[in-house]
């Protein structure tokens, strides 16, 4: 299945997971972070990110959704913007692959995520809008079996898997 890019609360959506646009500390934050946790149940939320903390940019873990829709919660540290000359592309790539990594071998068939690191982490909008696009592609060419007509173990069609984009304001 394409990429579907939507104007939705990402909290709300009906999908197996949700990715979390967060800090390399897993610590609660503002915006869409903040947004997940409170929809999720803040002290369950943080509690399990405490275990899994500290992270890598770039690099993915998951949590339960606990009080959400979502069986699982993807948490990925998104590159601060420094200007394009510090490996932030390379970096903000790697949230999003090993987003979508990390989904399948949860058994995800749905994942959302947010436009990581364009909020107060200062990535340009355009930029990572663009990054991201060219990344979820580029994994569902890759990784979606459905589309050259295979079959996987357990039958038709069970390995694609359908990724949203959810765009805030």
């Amino acid at each position: 299945m394409p990429l579907r890019i939507v104007h939705q609360d990402i909290t709300t959506m009906q999908v197996d997971a949700i990715v979390n646009a967060a800090n390399t500390r897993l610590l609660m934050g503002g915006g869409v972070c903040g947004a997940i946790f409170r929809a999720a149940g803040a002290r369950d939320m943080q509690e399990a990110c405490d275990r899994l903390s500290p992270i890598l940019t770039g690099c993915a873990v998951a949590t339960p959704g606990f009080a959400l829709s979502a069986r699982y919660v993807i948490h990925t540290a998104g590159p601060i913007w420094q200007g394009g000359d510090a490996g932030e592309e390379q970096l903000l790539r790697a949230c999003y692959r090993n987003s979508m990594e990390l989904a399948v071998s949860l058994g995800c068939g749905s994942i959302a995520f947010p436009l990581i690191s364009a909020g107060i982490y200062g990535y340009p909008r355009n930029a990572a809008l663009a990054v991201a696009r060219d990344e979820i592609h580029a994994f569902l060419a890759t990784n979606n079996r459905n589309h050259s007509g295979g079959q996987s173990e357990q039958g038709v069609g069970d390995s694609d898997c359908s990724v949203f984009l959810a765009l805030y304001r």
